[in-house]
């Protein structure tokens, strides 16, 4: 409620700005109250595992875009149809879904031209506010499935089989760190292990959909012996996601050391060092964790902690890339790909598949996990002409971003 508070009166104050230090102070104050006591009932109504009502959210994010918008003011040389375009722009790229990053500037253009008609010249506090509000009421109108919803609220990990509960200590994840989480928890560290696999046995992950016996002998080889083979990537970026993705790479997966993915087919020339780093603990599974880097640099690209587990009768593989303090998961179902092919797959109406952003409680290890509902993803490793193949597709909200093209062939000498 006091950071509630905080955040009321500055945007108070920002709507009453030139108006006066009484009334700034009113304003403030009055902004204060407000957003406690919106706060504190949205809080009163929220049910477990719930995140906060959306009328209590688009009063915060009112409150904090009325400051924004004062300072954007000032920036613009007080232009309010510069100050809504921006300020709806930046709404909808926090949206992320592509049709949300669309509509964000188009709202702010719109509120900013009926800001100014009559010859007015609102303040960019009360311009920003304005255009907030029609975004954020307008957005969930049309766009009715949610982007992210709350799975669990402070959970044991057993609670949620399908969530890799292990997390980045540092901010920086980086190629050493299996080494690092060997001594966390307490086993014996492998570097670079011969002739293994990401996962210990195909079989794992029999199921309806797809029979392991079934499988084409390369792949059934890549999977347990994936550490015999070379990958070479081609990445094909979808257009549209490209200024994005290298304003994501330089803000946050370079100084991760995490999700660094070539940008394009210069970049993957670069080639691509591939190891699989494992710790043993007597009576418990291997942790693989699944490195790629970059051949001339060492670089990270990847790094993945790549377990399996069954429920029922179906095997499932989950992968989860270490955050600090938090893991993000992706759990795929195995389908039977074409001439003995595997694919994974998050796209299922079963309960398990998907993705997953989960906060890793350091004191008692609870979970609180986020489901992130837009982000789909589909890997078909398949044999084609003697020639082992992969081909691994991401979408946002059903529009394609990204695929990655794997050639995988056997190491010299194998």
């Amino acid at each position: 409620m006091a950071f509630a508070a905080t955040m009321g009166a500055a945007g108070g104050a920002a709507l009453a700005a030139g108006q006066g230090r009484r009334r700034v102070l009113a304003a403030a104050v009055a902004g204060g109250l407000g957003l406690a006591a919106t706060d504190a009932a949205a809080r009163a109504r929220q049910r477990p595992n719930e995140i906060p009502a959306l009328w209590s959210r688009i009063a915060a994010s009112i409150a904090l875009a009325a400051p924004l918008g004062l300072g954007l003011d000032k920036l613009t040389g007080r232009r309010p149809v510069a100050v809504a375009t921006l300020v709806g722009s930046l709404a909808g790229a926090l949206g992320v879904r592509p049709q949300k990053i669309a509509l964000g500037p188009a709202v702010g253009l719109a509120v900013g031209i009926a800001a100014t008609r009559g010859g007015r010249r609102p303040t960019g506090a009360v311009v920003a506010a304005a255009t907030m509000l029609a975004y954020r009421t307008l957005s969930p109108a049309i766009f009715r499935d949610a982007q992210v919803s709350l799975l669990a609220d402070r959970v044991p990990a057993e609670e949620l089989p399908f969530v890799v509960p292990l997390e980045a200590r540092t901010r920086y994840v980086g190629t050493g760190y299996v080494e690092t989480l060997a001594g966390v928890l307490g086993g014996s560290y492998v570097a670079d292990a011969p002739d293994a696999g990401i996962v210990a046995s195909l079989d794992e992950l029999a199921g309806p959909e797809f029979d392991p016996a079934a499988a084409h002998p390369l792949v059934r080889e890549f999977y347990e012996h994936t550490t015999r083979f070379r990958l070479d990537i081609v990445p094909r970026w979808r257009p549209w996601i490209r200024p994005g993705y290298l304003l994501y790479r330089a803000a946050v997966a370079r100084p991760l050391g995490q999700a660094n993915l070539p940008m394009n087919q210069r970049e993957a020339q670069r080639g691509v060092r591939s190891r699989i780093d494992t710790i043993e603990r007597p009576g418990l599974p291997t942790v693989r964790g699944w490195i790629r880097s970059f051949a001339d640099t060492g670089d990270p690209i990847y790094v993945g902690i790549y377990t399996t587990y069954r429920d029922g009768d179906r095997g499932y593989v989950s992968v989860g890339f270490p955050l600090p303090q938090a893991n993000f998961t992706a759990t795929l179902l195995p389908q039977a790909g074409p001439g003995g092919g595997l694919v994974l797959t998050s796209h299922s109406l079963l309960r398990d598949p998907g993705h997953y952003l989960t906060f890793v409680d350091p004191d008692d290890r609870q979970l609180t996990a986020l489901a992130v509902r837009g982000f789909g993803e589909r890997l078909d490793v398949y044999v084609e002409d003697g020639q082992l193949m992969a081909d691994h597709a991401f979408e946002l909200f059903g529009i394609p971003f990204l695929v990655l093209h794997y050639r995988i062939t056997p190491k010299p000498g194998r």
